[in-house]
């Protein structure tokens, strides 16, 4: 196996290990208001959030930003809650032209969740001559999780509320409140207390 795919792995297992679900939770929140045919707006949110996630797992890699760890294992439940909180208040898409919040949650907390990787991706990362080609080979692994995360959401979706006859608006309530309620027990259980 080669460097690239080695760290492309690395990104596909860090969304999707079940012991970091608050990303799994996150990208729930975002997703929570689409239906299937919506998956252009869906990918355009995806790739918003890793666009912020790279963002700073590459200035942290680098050194240049450094975060107290504590703060961000904090801060990655509050946005989750966040995330949940205006999808309960709003639970359909806006229509039209205008640009859904949830776009600029996913790329500027992106940012946050970027951070909280950060730490153990520097102490791989150090070993390497080169970080650039397994630092995009990590953020496009996340960018593909993230995809199988909303795809395996998208087809429950479409089982539960389009042929199930739940209807999309109850759907969207109970997993933003879901999602909710699990971001206050994480903000609960941290170490930042």
């Amino acid at each position: 196996m080669n460097l690239f795919q080695l760290y492309f792995q690395l990104g596909i297992q860090h969304i999707l290990d079940i012991h970091g679900y608050d990303h799994i939770l996150f990208v729930l929140a975002l997703c929570a208001v689409f239906i299937p045919r919506d998956w252009r707006k869906i990918i355009i949110l995806i790739t918003a959030f890793t666009i912020g996630h790279s963002l700073t797992l590459a200035l942290a890699t680098f050194r240049v930003v450094n975060v107290n760890s504590n703060l961000i294992e904090f801060l990655i439940p509050v946005t989750i809650a966040i995330t949940a909180l205006i999808t309960l208040l709003k639970p359909k898409p806006l229509n039209g032209r205008s640009i859904p919040i949830n776009y600029f949650l996913a790329l500027f907390f992106g940012l946050i969740h970027g951070l909280g990787f950060s730490n153990y991706l520097k102490s791989l990362l150090g070993k390497e001559a080169s970080i650039w080609q397994p630092l995009l080979a990590f953020n496009l692994g996340l960018e593909l999780g993230q995809l199988v995360i909303v795809g395996i959401f998208l087809l429950l979706t479409s089982i539960l509320v389009g042929l199930a006859g739940v209807k999309r608006r109850e759907w969207t309530l109970i997993i933003s409140a879901f999602v909710f309620g699990i971001s206050l027990m994480l903000m609960l259980d941290t170490k930042f207390w």
